[in-house]
């Protein structure tokens, strides 16, 4: 299900000026994704009018206010804001008059104000808070980003998850989440892991404690959040168990509805953990490039035959 964030965190992520300092906008919650510019709303129009969206007075909006009169605006003014819409934004350059303010703060409607054009201000709010309100889950794990493919790695508790995340810190790549990963979907394509607040940037080493990895080796070691390309999932060897040993057919898992990779790799004393997840990034890369190593291996074993059986003939 969908979540809701802070009105104070959108004013501090777009940076917004904040015109009416004294209503309170820690309490107050944007709940969708979409914005509104309320363009038939100031003709009086509020038949569909969806309330619960941000709304933005654009330049075009204003010059239309700015043609009316006073004993025209008034009336507006007073039905958008008495809808209790989450705040309103005036973007290009404009400003709310005198009326809008002593309006906005009667029914308790903060007025903010950016100096962006409004298209890609809207462009932008849209995408902040389609990550914000995506659908979420916490799953247990570990996510690193290795070559620029997102890598979670999966698997019991004790198995190694977190050791192997330390060896390709060292290796040069990056933690994204210990523990536990919050993945979002963000679109039918993309699912986004991130930490929470609490763990974030700390690995859990069963013998040693907490280490924090952003201060033993640096910022260049973490990352704040993570597209999740790629699964690894490991678990014990099983001897009486057949592994995959070519690749041919991908197998798949499935958070929120999105389907990503999923490679089950079996844990045996002397195999390097870290090697093989490089290993498995830059192979995923290739395979998303267009280059599949175990097809190729096909196709020549094929050609092998058919020209040996030419040779027969």
């Amino acid at each position: 299900m969908s979540n809701s964030v802070a009105l104070s965190k959108l004013v501090e992520r777009m940076k917004l000026e904040n015109l009416t300092p004294e209503i309170e906008i820690s309490s107050k919650r944007i709940n969708t994704t979409e914005v509104n510019r309320p363009a038939l709303q100031l003709t009086g129009y509020f038949d569909h009018f969806d309330a619960e969206r941000v709304q933005i007075i654009g330049y075009v909006e204003y010059s239309y206010l700015e043609h009316l009169s006073r004993e025209q605006k008034l009336p507006v003014y007073e039905q958008l804001l008495a809808c209790k819409i989450p705040c309103l934004i005036y973007t290009t350059m404009t400003h709310p008059d005198d009326d809008m303010l002593e309006l906005a703060k009667k029914y308790e409607i903060p007025i903010l104000v950016t100096k962006r054009a409004t298209s890609p201000f809207m462009a932008e709010l849209i995408r902040w808070l389609g990550v914000e309100l995506a659908p979420c889950i916490s799953i247990h794990g570990v996510l690193v980003d290795v070559y620029g493919e997102g890598i979670l790695i999966m698997g019991e508790s004790g198995i190694g998850k977190s050791e192997a995340a330390l060896e390709l810190i060292k290796r040069g790549h990056r933690l994204i989440t210990d523990d536990v990963v919050e993945i979002r979907k963000v679109s039918d394509a993309t699912l986004v892991g991130t930490a929470p607040d609490i763990t974030r940037h700390f690995i859990e080493l069963r013998g040693i404690g907490i280490i924090d990895v952003k201060t033993l080796f640096g910022v260049e070691s973490v990352k704040n959040t993570g597209n999740i390309d790629l699964v690894i999932k490991l678990e014990e060897w099983d001897r009486d168990k057949e592994y995959d040993r070519l690749g041919l057919e991908e197998e798949y898992i499935e958070f929120l509805g999105n389907k990503v990779v999923c490679h089950s790799l079996p844990i045996r004393p002397g195999r390097n953990l870290a090697v093989i997840v490089e290993s498995a990034a830059v192979n995923h890369r290739q395979k998303k490039m267009g280059y599949n190593a175990a097809k190729e291996l096909y196709n020549r074993v094929q050609n092998s035959l058919m020209k040996s059986r030419e040779q027969e003939k």
